[in-house]
Order: C-alpha cells, then structure tokens, then sequence
C-alpha cells in the first residue's frame, strides 16, 4: 500500500480538496485524513481572469499573462493546502510517497487534442519536499481519448471496496456533471452528462453576490421555466453517444437571461437534473441505485429534483460510508499511485481512448524551495 495525497480543483472555482489515501492503484483503498480549502475572493477572481484569457488562447503561443500569474498562485495555495493536511493528520513529507495535483483546467478542447491545466508540478515538488504528479489527462487527449472523466477508475474501487454487487451509477455533479456506470459483469462506462453547478454558481454570484445556491435557496423561491428548459435541452451534446466530455464554458445560460433571478436557479437546476436523465438512456443497464457525489448533492432542490426524476435509489455518498466531496481528490492520490506503478489511468469505455492509456507526469522533489 502507497500512501499518495490527492489535490483537486474543480471547474466550479470554489477552492481546493485535498485528501490522502493508501492504495494500491487497483482494488485496495483506505480514506486518511481530508480538508477543504475556500478560494480567497481574490484567487478565484485570477481564475476568472484566467479562464477568460483562455477563451482566446492557442496553447502554441506563450502563455498570457492572466494565466501565468493564475498558475502561480494555484501553486503557492495548493502548497499551503498541502502543509495544512500535514500537519493536521501529524503527518511529515516523508510520509507520503506522492501527490497527485489535478491543477485548474483552463482549456478543454479534445476535438482539437488539446487540453491545459494549469499548475507547476516541479514547483510544488520542491515546496512540499514531496514527488508530485501532474498532467494526468495530455497523454490521453493525444491518443484520442476525451481526457475525462478520469475519476471512474477509482469510483470502480469504491462499489467493489464497498462490496456493492448490483449495477450501480455514481453521479458526480461538480462544475461539470459525469456518471459513471459500473455494471455487475465488470462493465465501466463513463461520461460527462452536462452541466453540472458552473451555470447556477454564475447565476447566484450575478444576481446575489454569492457564488452559490446555498442550500438551494434562490432556486426554491422560484419555478422551472418549460420553454426555456426545452430550449437548453436542444443542445446537440445531448444526442451525441459517448465517449463526451465538456469545457466550463460548453454551455451558455442565454435562455434564462429574461427570467427572474429565482426562476433563472430554478431551472438551470432543472436544466443539471434533465442532462443527467438523457444521459442514462446511453447506459447499458438499469442501475439499482443512484450514487452522488460532489458539491451538488448539498443542494436539497437538486437532490429533490433528481429523486423525482429518476423515480428514487438517489443516494449521497455518505450513505455508502464515502465522503463525497473528496472523492475527486482521493481520486487523483489514487490515479498517482497508479501513474508511479504503470497502469492505465483512462481506458476506451471512460475516454474513448483507443486503448488503455498510462499519463502523468512526474516531479521529483528537491531544494532549494523555489519563490512562486
């Protein structure tokens, strides 16, 4: 068993995971310590900038500005997040082996064999005196593959460490929603499903200045627009077959823009519950149950809505014993020890890869510290 510290920030700006697991990169797998980071109000808006700034960028000319300055401080604050865990679990440096850092996707256009996530591997090595693992999802864009979800893998070890034997589908509604279908007979199929809280955080932090739905409670004032529903639904994303993946930015809430702001939450909410009902018509068999993870399954209306639209077996994942909004970070410790051992990290049922594929990239940790 490897001791491997996972880092995950996610495409909904909202801060950084960061927990520790023991493994073996296949079935084994023991849940450490774990903690959650806030973004300052300043960090997330050099994100902002950031992923602005990649609207209009060719990974082929120098980086701009906005997103270089963003990587440094992603670096610097992942580093911190690290010393937190440390010394909250009286744990030191040597006593992990690696830390699997995701950095922040600022860029995801498979279609074009590319992707970028931001973040100095090398630099967070020799801050945190620890091996680091970074660019996970490259190797897999180049071959084809979609570059996400990346996290089935190890949602796979979960059902099997949990000893669920029925089909069972995870649901992961983070700034993206994904679902990942592990079936009785070994099947593993994964994909994004749509958007996830990216669309609704946008929402709350222009009409309220939080950025986010606390408890759902804009969208409970208000009522789901049909037509504007229909209309968000008739993106050609939907009817796409997977292997599929999404950028931040694939969809646009145009069609809630001449609604009120309760009725606008309401039915981008319903807009997050109806991607992922279309999405299982994709699924090969009938999940008996509905596990969720990810900051979405906080939101009760969207948990509600969920309920009523997959007819129940809706499930947080703490009702397996799992905590939910660490999987993603557990996942990429996981992926880690995975990457550190040869073995695949995506394969043709998760990415559409055209065959399993190994990825990340390896930092070795060294002195002296660098200044970010």
């Amino acid at each position: 068993m490897i001791r491997a510290l996972g880092l995950m920030s996610g495409t909904s700006l909202d801060g950084i995971d960061a927990a520790i697991v023991e493994t073996d990169g296949e079935g084994a797998v023991r849940s450490g310590p774990s903690l959650a980071v806030p973004y300052k109000p300043e960090e997330r808006l050099l994100l902002s900038l950031a992923l602005e700034a990649a609207k209009s960028w060719e990974p082929e000319d120098p980086m701009p500005e906005e997103i270089a300055e963003a990587e440094r401080h992603l670096t610097l604050a992942n580093a911190l997040a690290v010393r937190s865990l440390l010394n909250e679990a009286g744990l030191k440096p040597a006593d992990v082996s690696v830390i699997g850092f995701h950095g922040q996707t600022v860029l995801h256009q498979p279609e074009r064999r590319r992707t970028v996530q931001i973040g100095l591997g090398e630099v967070l090595a020799r801050l945190t005196g620890i091996d680091v693992i970074n660019d996970f999802r490259s190797a897999d864009v180049a071959a084809g593959g979609q570059g996400a979800p990346l996290v089935p893998l190890y949602h796979q070890a979960l059902v099997r460490s949990a000893g669920v034997k029925e089909p069972v589908a995870l649901i992961n509604i983070g700034g993206v929603g994904n679902i990942t279908y592990v079936g009785t007979d070994g099947t593993l199929l994964a994909f994004d499903t749509g958007p996830g809280n990216a669309l609704i955080d946008d929402w709350a932090l222009m009409h309220t200045g939080e950025p986010l739905d606390r408890d759902g409670s804009l969208a409970s004032a208000g009522e789901v627009d049909m037509d504007a529903l229909e209309a968000l639904m008739e993106h050609a994303f939907f009817d796409a077959p997977p292997p599929k993946s999404l950028d931040r930015f694939s969809f646009s809430p145009d069609a809630v823009r001449h609604l009120l702001p309760p009725d606008g939450a309401a039915t981008l909410t319903a807009f997050t519950v109806e991607a992922i009902a279309r999405g299982l018509a994709h699924v090969p068999g009938v999940p008996s149950r509905f596990i969720v993870c990810g900051g979405g399954r906080h939101n009760p209306v969207m948990m509600s809505m969920l309920s009523r639209r997959l007819q129940g077996g809706v499930l947080p994942a703490e009702d397996l014993g799992w905590r939910g909004d660490d999987v993603e970070a557990e996942a990429f410790a996981y992926l880690a020890v995975r990457s550190l051992r040869g073995l695949p990290l995506s394969l043709p049922t998760t990415t559409g890869v055209p065959e399993p594929t190994r990825g990340g990239r390896l930092h070795r940790a060294g002195e002296p510290e660098p200044q970010v």
